[in-house]
């Protein structure tokens, strides 16, 4: 957003800020703050880098940055897909802390940030905060933060803008977006629908969303509203099985097939937030109130020996924090509190849902408090401190209907009570060589609690238990270099994150099925940069090198006992590369593209290494040409162009031992999108 002529907009910097120096802002911080300020590894992707780009969804986006990799199950908007920054394999989504405009995208079960319900075309730039977090938002930013910031309705004038797409799969997707501001007041809201057949069988999905947004200006300070709801419907084909002891290889006879023609589930959330900001000479305070619902159902049919369930989510949050410059300091104060409650109707059928064989109730309540402070050493030299330190409490009851239609030797787990607490710390540098280079480095300890599907679970008895893990935590170093002139940019860092409890599915022991995993190791070199060749050609670039292993520690897999010391992380490729142009071949005509390649991995489940089967690397390739008009534009997208037969997810049985299930995604697609804007 453009620096405001009239003060209205003074110190409310909610989108990327160009000043004269070419300082970015970005808000991931909880207050507005210069990226050359912070001694981390920060990526900002701007909205016109997103329409440029021929990703059609945020882990898309995402995955064309160093660093992220991204785990997708049906390729079919994002349903069912997560990322994963830094190499923490199938526990990605829990140690990547999602936000939007600021607030937690992140829930105490394992369903995953519903993707889908941000589209594109709704949002103004992402912030991505590499390994840094923990102090600032507390669980779940072990690896780093990732922030979405919508579209300011605070803008001047009216608009009307209308997105369309058609794409292979009979895909439809739409969005009309609005936005209205005078004087002192903005509004702007959306609604969006998507459908497709999808790649697989059995993958429909039909999505809808609306948004509303308004700010009102309060002198040096605003008041925000925000209201959501979003509704999704997707059929789940299931993965295609192999086994090569019996000659079984569904991948190779039909990859678009279903193993689960009759599985389904659905969602429908909604949020409302409000938040105010205000400005006392150098000082700033900000307070926020958020609430959150989500409503899934899901069908699982297990060849005729059906599961249903009903899950309910809500989430009230306040936030106040209060930042305080004194002198050579900057100072952030603040405090967390979230209240979750997650209540799970369990049945054998839909039908069954108003008389569940089981009710399971779960409640975690956390309180975070924290400060940072960034001391100004010399114009040249910044230091960072903070600590954080957060308790969790939790409460977990289950009740049994042996009369339910849906109960077959069904019981209650014994209800489950306690308190944990945990700390978070950081201590950074930057340092100036000049003003185009710089170095940084940082070290830090995060943490993660358990949620509340991880606790609660049947043993080998098929009776229900709850147990209420060990937080993990992780003890995070690392170093860096980086070098901005103009439009070029190149940066280099190396990590080490050494973790610690680990909290993961583990199918193969008695009891719940979580444990705490041994000792782990995370540790690499991330190089990304960019150049402007010519005033109309830009490259973009980024390479990985992630090493994640074992320290020590044994695993019980398939009733051995096996060591897994110095054995790779599943879900974890050692390499992966990144490649971007953007040429304007004309005044009004933009070509684009992007290259992903990927070296193998570890399949989900196969902590020993001992299958012998790995992903297979793959390569993708997309491209995309607009071509703009006084009115709007319309582009054609070509989405892994060269039909590359490949899957980001595969995972090991937990009963035979050479049998595991892969997720083909889609060869070559093409769609069509216009975009129509009155202003």
């Amino acid at each position: 957003m453009r620096h405001a002529t009239a003060g209205i907009l003074a110190g409310l910097c909610v989108s990327v800020c160009f000043a004269q120096d070419d300082a970015i802002v970005i808000t991931a911080t909880r207050f507005p703050e210069d990226v050359r300020r912070l001694p981390a590894s920060v990526t900002v992707i701007s909205g016109e880098e997103i329409a440029k780009s021929p990703a059609r969804t945020i882990p898309e986006l995402l995955n064309s940055q160093a660093g992220f990799t991204m785990k997708d199950l049906f390729g079919n908007n994002a349903s069912n897909t997560s990322i994963d920054l830094r190499g923490f394999g199938a526990t990605g989504p829990q140690n990547t802390l999602i936000l939007l405009d600021g607030r937690r995208l992140n829930d105490i079960d394992l369903s995953g940030v519903q993707w889908s319900a941000i589209p594109l075309s709704s949002i103004e730039r992402i912030e991505i905060l590499r390994g840094t977090g923990a102090v600032l938002y507390g669980d779940n930013a072990s690896a780093g933060v990732v922030n979405i910031v919508t579209r300011s309705p605070l803008r001047q004038g009216s608009a009307v803008e209308a997105f369309g797409r058609m794409g292979s799969y009979r895909t439809v997707e739409g969005q009309l977006f609005g936005t209205f501001a005078v004087d002192r007041l903005g509004v702007n809201g959306s609604v969006y629908g998507y459908s497709s057949d999808g790649y697989r069988a059995n993958n429909r999905n039909e999505q809808q969303n609306s948004s509303f947004n308004a700010r009102l200006a309060l002198g040096e300070g605003a008041l925000d509203l925000r209201l959501g709801t979003d509704r999704q419907d997707v059929r789940l084909p299931g993965g295609r099985l192999i086994q090569p002891s019996i000659g079984l290889d569904e991948y190779a006879a039909d990859r678009r097939g279903a193993q689960t023609p009759l599985d389904f589930a659905s969602r429908d959330g909604a949020r409302a937030g409000v938040s105010l900001m205000q400005r006392f000479g150098e000082a700033e305070f900000s307070v926020g109130v958020d609430y959150r619902d989500k409503d899934q159902r899901s069908y699982f049919d297990f060849n005729n020996s059906p599961s249903s369930r009903a899950d309910r989510l809500d989430l009230t949050s306040l936030t106040p924090r209060l930042k305080l410059p004194i002198r050579n300091h900057t100072l952030v104060v603040g405090a967390d509190w979230h209240s979750w409650r997650y209540r799970s109707r369990r049945a054998d059928r839909p039908e069954n849902f108003e008389r569940p064989a089981n009710r399971v109730t779960v409640t975690q309540d956390t309180a975070g408090y924290y400060a940072q402070d960034t001391v100004e050493l010399s114009r040249a030299t910044l230091v960072t401190l903070g600590w954080r330190s957060e308790r969790a409490k939790y409460a977990g009851d289950d009740i049994a209907d042996p009369a339910s239609p849906a109960c077959l030797f069904c019981s209650a787990a014994p209800s489950a009570r306690e308190t944990q607490k945990q700390h978070a710390w950081e201590i950074g540098l930057r340092h100036a060589l000049g003003p185009q280079l710089a170095l940084f480095g940082r070290a830090g300890r995060s943490f993660r609690f358990v949620n509340a599907e991880e606790i609660y679970e049947n043993d080998v008895f098929f009776a229900p238990q709850f147990q209420i893990l060990r937080p993990q935590h992780a003890l995070t170093h690392e170093a860096g270099v980086e070098w901005r002139a103009g439009g070029n940019a190149l940066r280099a860092t190396l990590f080490r994150s050494d973790v610690s409890d680990e909290i993961h599915l583990d199918p193969f022991t008695t009891g719940v099925g979580n444990t705490n995993l041994p000792p782990s190791r995370r540790e690499g070199v991330e190089l990304d940069g960019s150049w402007q060749a010519t005033g109309a050609l830009r490259f973009t670039g980024g390479y990985a090198y992630s090493d994640a292993k074992f320290r020590e520690g044994v695993f019980n897999g398939f009733g051995t006992i096996l060591p897994i010391a110095g054995k790779t992380v599943p879900l974890v490729p050692r390499h992966k590369v990144n490649l971007g142009l953007s040429w304007d071949a004309m005044p009004r005509t933009r070509v684009s593209g992007a290259l992903t390649a990927v070296s193998e991995q570890v399949l989900d489940n196969d902590e020993p290494n001992t299958l012998g089967r790995r992903i297979p690397a793959y390569s993708v390739a997309d491209v995309k040409l607009a071509q703009s008009f006084s009115w709007g534009r319309l582009a054609m997208v070509l989405n892994n162009v060269f039909d590359q037969k490949y899957y980001t997810y595969a995972v090991r049985s937990q009963f035979t031992a050479d049998r595991y299930a892969v997720y083909p995604l889609p060869g070559r697609t093409l769609s069509l999108t216009a975009e129509v804007a009155l202003r």
